[in-house]
């Protein structure tokens, strides 16, 4: 495991090595220390390096890489014009490459000439057809435009139009987890909507109002398998750092166009249905919150990754959803730090942590060879 995947805290521009978990939390006063905890924290901390510092696996008995799983379905909407049209297949075909690359199973809509089946058919067919509970990841990404007419919010299709409302009875059964990634002009009505637990929702404006032509899907499909993207260099861009670089690239062609900007995005992952800017991150962590008492925006995305590599193919999909849900309780008691008592917090992240290592214990060959004679 990748020693930069530790949360730490950022000073200025520089990071610190502290861990979150013994600060307090985001806009909190600095917690009391008392000397015995301090040492019990650092404890717990090198026992976790420890166990970070050390291959998950021997070169000798490492299993073969977890089979990637992961479905992605891409939509491309109607052009309405040849620049736009040629824009998203460009996208498209990124998002093919990152899927070769991460052994993704693909399925493309809206580049088709000959197919019997509306788009509108073919992606409630395509949705109908994948399995509803699980642990892989299904992405869905809208490559296109979008409308609002103050009550319903649509993506545009060849052909009849898929609203958020048709969309998220849809998706209504999935259990398993979910991103759905709506890059069209007017696409903010469709994040609430589709809000749920275990649920990515990426839209690339904030209101219905924005109804210009969005160009956050483009810089989205150049972000997901970039390693400049990687902010934490842990050697895999997540869907939240490909978020946040393609927010950047968004408003930087913006400001050096020297135009307004007509779009803003926004991401949510922790169910409130309200959304982060890109903003009110530093680094990979929400440093600001709309709602009380809600997990911030961020920890669920940046555990997706449709390139994985390092550690994370050495670990089932299950493993690796044993591994997010530890990691998401950790962040969890972080946020309660400040109303728990110190011995309590520190023995319930003891708990978790040790678990969390458990995870990448190296694993006993199945079939172990003869003890010599």
């Amino acid at each position: 495991m990748n020693l930069s995947k530790l949360p730490t805290l950022e000073c200025g521009d520089k990071r610190s090595a502290t861990p979150l978990w013994l600060s307090g939390p985001a806009g909190g006063t600095k917690p009391k220390g008392r000397r015995r905890y301090a040492l019990r924290a650092y404890s717990i901390l090198a026992a976790w390096l420890a166990v970070a510092s050390t291959p998950a696996v021997s070169s000798e008995n490492a299993p073969a890489p977890a089979t990637n799983s992961t479905s992605v379905i891409v939509v491309v909407g109607a052009a309405g014009e040849e620049e736009f049209g040629q824009t998203f297949a460009e996208s498209a075909a990124r998002w093919a490459n990152a899927c070769r690359e991460g052994g993704a199973k693909l399925a493309t809509i809206g580049l088709e000439t000959n197919s019997a089946a509306s788009d509108y058919d073919r992606l409630q067919q395509a949705l109908a057809s994948e399995p509803k509970e699980g642990v892989v990841e299904l992405w869905l990404v809208l490559l296109g435009h979008g409308t609002f007419n103050g009550k319903e919010a649509k993506f545009n299709l060849r052909g009849a139009d898929v609203s958020a409302t048709e969309l998220a009875e849809w998706l209504k059964p999935f259990r398993r987890p979910l991103a759905v990634l709506n890059t069209s002009s007017a696409s903010a009505p469709f994040l609430a909507k589709l809000s749920a637990t275990n649920r990515v929702i990426i839209t690339a404006t904030r209101s219905g109002a924005e109804v210009n032509y969005a160009r956050l899907g483009r810089f989205l499909s150049e972000a997901i398998a970039d390693p400049e993207a990687d902010l934490d260099k842990d050697g895999q861009t997540s869907l939240l750092e490909a978020f946040l670089s393609a927010s950047r690239r968004t408003a930087e062609f913006y400001s050096n166009e020297g135009r307004l900007a007509t779009e803003h995005a926004l991401l949510d992952d922790n169910g409130d249905g309200l959304g982060t800017p890109p903003d009110w991150f530093r680094g990979v962590r929400a440093v600001k919150r709309a709602k009380a008492g809600a997990m911030p925006d961020g920890l669920r995305a940046h555990q997706f990754h449709l390139v994985r590599r390092g550690s994370d193919l050495a670990l089932t999909p299950a493993a690796r959803a044993q591994r997010d849900e530890l990691e998401l309780s950790i962040a969890h008691l972080r946020e309660l730090k400040g109303s728990l008592d110190e011995e309590e917090y520190y023995s319930r992240l003891e708990k978790l942590l040790l678990e969390l290592a458990r995870l990448y214990r190296p694993q006993p060959a199945a079939n172990p060879p003869p003890a010599p004679k």
